[in-house]
């Protein structure tokens, strides 16, 4: 697979925009596991290989255990995952596989029972920018790994 566009240097501007926007989701209070498990799962659901290599080392770093990234494809079964972050994943999912009828009643009072207005509004937030890196990777096809040096992510700091 090679490499396509490079948005960073066709688009500068908006890459940093949307850059911009990622550090801002990272400063809210959503914590910042729930953030790399919303990371990794709309990775999967878009199969975007660059993200869902970050997104998976920068979990591991931060001290996600791995078994639950194991189990995030079946968070809906698994015992592994909280109330709250199952509430997160249904909304995730509903929002990056968004459907005509949108969110239903049930799924929104179902995340309203974990998060406050603010939080609810975060987590869309996150789920915005990550589902946007996904489209610019999946068209730029970006080899996985290939930014890991640059992002401390390289091989050393995960042993």
């Amino acid at each position: 697979m090679s490499t396509r566009v490079n948005h960073h240097k066709a688009t500068p501007a908006l890459a940093k925009a949307l850059s911009d926007l990622s550090m801002a989701v990272g400063k809210t209070s959503i914590e910042p596991a729930l953030k790399h498990l919303i990371d990794i799962r709309v990775s999967q659901l878009n199969g975007c290989t660059f993200c869902l290599d970050m997104h998976s080392k920068e979990a591991k770093i931060a001290g996600e255990r791995e078994l639950r990234l194991y189990h995030l494809t079946v968070w809906r079964e698994s015992p592994l995952f909280s109330a709250r972050e199952k509430a997160a994943l249904a909304f995730t999912e509903a929002l990056t596989h968004i459907t005509v009828e949108g969110i239903s009643d049930e799924l929104y009072r179902n995340v309203s029972e974990h998060f406050s207005d603010t939080e609810i509004s975060e987590l869309n937030f996150a789920i915005v920018a990550i589902n946007a890196w996904n489209r610019l990777g999946i068209t730029s096809r970006m080899e996985p790994g290939a930014m890991d040096v640059a992002y401390g992510l390289n091989k050393a700091n995960l042993e």
